[in-house]
């Protein structure tokens, strides 16, 4: 089954983990905190542009237990990011086999 996000890998955005993430209400809405979300973008499987958007970014990473999440997020600047979507990763999104991704 195919992937049904496109994402452009070369323009993905990794933080300097200053901590320039904002976080919106509804990052937390599926129980992920914080430290997960951070986590994730410094331990990313992939990060990068949805192709059909102009500013909206898809990074799969790990959470703090180690588990597949996916977080969505808006550049606001060169040192910041607007995280606005956090959950456990879509099966779809991940490859067969999540000991390949170690």
């Amino acid at each position: 089954m195919g992937n049904m996000l496109a994402i452009n890998p070369n323009i993905g955005y990794v933080l300097s983990m200053g901590s320039g993430i904002i976080y919106n209400k509804s990052a937390f809405k599926h129980g992920f905190t914080e430290a997960d979300i951070e986590w994730a973008f410094l331990h990313p499987i992939c990060n990068g542009l949805l192709e059909e958007y102009e500013n909206k970014y898809l990074l799969i990473g790990f959470d703090t237990r180690g588990n597949p999440i996916e977080v969505m997020y808006n550049r606001i600047d060169e040192e910041r990011v607007n995280v606005f979507h956090a959950m456990k990763c879509r099966k779809g999104l991940l490859p067969h086999d999540k000991h390949n991704l170690l």
